[in-house]
């Protein structure tokens, strides 16, 4: 038995005008005590006013990407500085979407997630493969080599969270199987442990990431190896969230 503690950590992407704050109130009041560390990541816009309502609750905040450096002529992008500054304390580095519609590279997030920490954040560091990978089946591959490539020497069970993504689940209706979710997270737990040694490889948490819902929440999040999960469209409304964060 593992004592790593769960996190429900909501990704809320482009979506959240200031009346969405509400449901923060309201997650919080289904679950004023919850068993699982919370963390949302709203759009940059929020990031702040929800620090500010969240700082007397059992919830974090986080931003959603970062830039690698602390400063300088980056026309639109926000530092893990800057983040920190509004009150976060995490920060999603290497999600798909901006692997795939911005060409990030393992590199780059690893870059991120270096400024992350330096900032004092916790990186919530993505990896997944994409269908056509999942059909070759490449899966351990490409998750092998995102790990690598991605997380930084240095990681700790304090300031790295490891989230799984198989890409081709996320909005598509398509989940995958106990033991197809099993199978990837008990090997990122065997590559952590091989890089970062027996304390620090268990000390890390690996969060699912594709498509957990409340009505699969509680199934996925008694697997071994996974310890919480990165929910996308779920979080955004309180009477969704709150049934994971409890399922968790």
């Amino acid at each position: 038995m593992n004592n790593r503690r769960k996190i429900a950590a909501g990704n809320w992407k482009m979506n959240g005008l200031r009346q969405a704050l509400s449901e923060v109130e309201a997650l919080h009041a289904a679950n004023p005590n919850p068993n699982c560390e919370v963390v949302i990541c709203p759009p940059a816009t929020l990031i702040r006013s929800m620090a500010k309502i969240c700082g007397e609750m059992e919830i974090n905040v986080g931003g959603q990407d970062c830039h690698e450096n602390n400063a300088g002529a980056h026309t639109g992008d926000i530092s893990a500085e800057m983040l920190a500054d509004t009150g976060a304390t995490h920060v999603i580095t290497g999600h798909s979407e901006r692997r795939e519609a911005y060409a990030e590279t393992d590199a780059l997030v690893r870059s991120k997630s270096q400024s992350a920490w330096a900032a004092g954040l916790v990186a919530i560091v993505c990896i997944g493969e994409s269908l056509a990978h999942r059909k070759a089946k490449d899966t351990l591959e490409i998750v092998g080599a995102q790990l690598s490539g991605s997380i930084p020497d240095g990681a700790t069970g304090e300031n790295l969270v490891v989230a799984y993504e198989p890409i081709w689940a996320i909005g598509s209706g398509l989940t995958p199987t106990l033991d197809e979710i099993s199978e990837v997270h008990d090997f990122i737990r065997a590559q952590l442990i091989s890089r970062f040694g027996e304390a620090t490889g268990n000390a890390v948490r690996i969060l699912y990431g594709g498509s957990m819902k409340p009505d699969n929440a509680t199934e996925i999040g008694a697997l071994a190896n996974v310890d919480g999960g990165l929910v996308g469209g779920a979080s955004l409304k309180a009477a969704d969230f709150s049934r994971i964060v409890a399922a968790l």
